[in-house]
């Protein structure tokens, strides 16, 4: 039995900040976080065995083990990437396109190398490395066309123990012919790959179809089959990204009331859907994805990179949709989650809202949790949850550093860190209670 102890500044969240008005009187706190000035994080066997203040925990803990003392930095869960598309790690800062002459541009010439194997895996260890370097330790995550890109992709994942969630894009249609693949080989080679991966280690499979303009309605269907025939697996794709986008799918689809339509009628919502951007989204989609526990991805970086709009986190919320942060790397401009909130906050700021930083570190963690349907398993210290955590360094920067002296409060402290923090803000990336392997060759 391996039994691990951090002290140090600690805080998790247990609710949503934004659905909280009430006050915790012991701590004069928000509910929905616990924040420990001097907390210890108790692990057993990998996961979260107790959480509290050091003077309680330590009074009855064996002496045997071995308490790591984490100064000048905050303990918090680790960050979760609702969308993001690995093979697009070499391409990202592509210039002067939006998104569908960008695709044609860059994506699908770039994601035509992932047929190689060897190519696939070297990209995916660059790929996760830059992940834990930033403090994100799950991520779902888009493969290509190639059965062999979720291949190689899965076995980096599993050999550094991470939870991860990914899947073969399906599309065949509308892309260039050797990115084509066919209904039903998409249907055979995704219900391969879940048989292969999903459950395996801490890996889990997304029936990944690209968006509706690359999918027929049969292989749209044909992977609303593969949900029903795999109770537990996750579906993710493409929604409402750009007004020509929606253009598009609406002239290739004139019976469906709308995008999230196209969705709907091949039984593709559900608690485990994540559907990426959904700026520009009607209400009768919202209400859509609300009444089936569908989620979300908010990805302000990429939206702005790439001209498509400001997602509207006000309007989500009030209709209860579970919402998470994406990078959406290539688009996305950083793999850094706190990068992405900070443009996660001017993107609301242009809407006249705001975002304060408690709703900010609650959507980088537990929120996307929720947005995953992994509430219990990841996103918070709680009893039972692994132990998925990073360190956030006080010192990071000179800058940092001298901002945080000012600080009076833990919000100002994490609003510091979402507007100067980058990847250079994590000291640390704890998988299952270990210190991540990052190395590049």
């Amino acid at each position: 039995m391996s039994v691990k102890a951090f002290r140090g500044e600690i805080l998790h969240f247990t609710e949503d900040p934004a659905l909280t008005s009430c006050q915790n009187t012991e701590q004069n706190e928000p509910y929905g976080y616990q924040y420990f000035e001097d907390g210890l994080l108790l692990i057993e066997n990998g996961k979260v065995k107790q959480l509290g203040t050091a003077k309680a925990i330590l009074v009855n803990l064996d002496s045997a083990i071995v308490v790591t003392h984490i100064k000048n930095g905050l303990i918090v869960p680790g960050f979760i990437d609702t969308h993001i598309h690995y093979p697009q790690t070499e391409m990202i800062g592509s210039y002067g396109e939006q998104l569908l002459q960008w695709l044609e541009d860059y994506t699908f010439p770039t994601e035509k190398k992932f047929a190689d194997k060897a190519y696939a895996s070297k990209i995916s260890e660059f790929f996760l490395n830059e992940l834990l370097s930033s403090g994100t330790t799950t991520a779902l995550v888009f493969g290509t066309v190639h059965p062999e890109s979720v291949d190689a992709f899965f076995e980096v994942a599993l050999r550094k123990n991470l939870r991860m969630i990914a899947g073969k894009v399906m599309m065949d249609r509308n892309a260039p012919i050797d990115l084509i693949d066919t209904a039903q080989s998409s249907y055979d080679d995704s219900k391969q790959l879940i048989e292969n991966w999903h459950g395996r280690g801490r890996l889990q499979y997304a029936v990944t179809p690209r968006f509706a303009p690359t999918s027929s309605d049969q292989q749209l269907s044909l992977a609303g089959q593969l949900l029903k025939e795999h109770p537990g697996v996750y579906m993710q794709t493409h929604l409402s990204e750009n007004l020509k986008e929606m253009e598009w799918v609406k002239s290739l689809n004139p019976d469906c009331e709308n995008y999230l339509d196209v969705y709907k009628k091949h039984e593709l919502l559900g608690e485990r859907s994540i559907f990426a951007h959904g700026i520009h989204l009607c209400d009768a989609e919202y209400k859509d994805l609300a009444q089936s526990n569908s989620a979300l991805s908010f990805c302000p970086s990429s939206n702005l990179f790439l001209g498509s709009g400001l997602f509207k986190l006000d309007v989500a919320q009030q209709h209860n949709i579970k919402v998470g942060l994406g990078t959406d790397i290539g688009a996305g401009t950083s793999f850094s989650i706190l990068e992405t909130l900070k443009d996660a906050y001017k993107t609301q700021q242009l809407r006249g809202k705001k975002l304060d930083s408690l709703q900010s570190f609650y959507l980088a963690t537990l929120g996307g949790a929720r947005a995953l349907d992994l509430e219990g398993t990841i996103g918070n210290f709680l009893p039972g949850c692994e132990a998925d955590f990073i360190v956030l360094d006080y010192h990071a920067t000179p800058l940092i550093k001298l901002r945080l002296e000012q600080c009076q409060t833990l919000a100002e402290k994490l609003f510091s860190f979402t507007i100067l923090g980058d990847d250079r803000a994590v000291k640390a990336t704890y998988i299952q209670g270990e210190l991540a392997n990052i190395h590049y060759d």
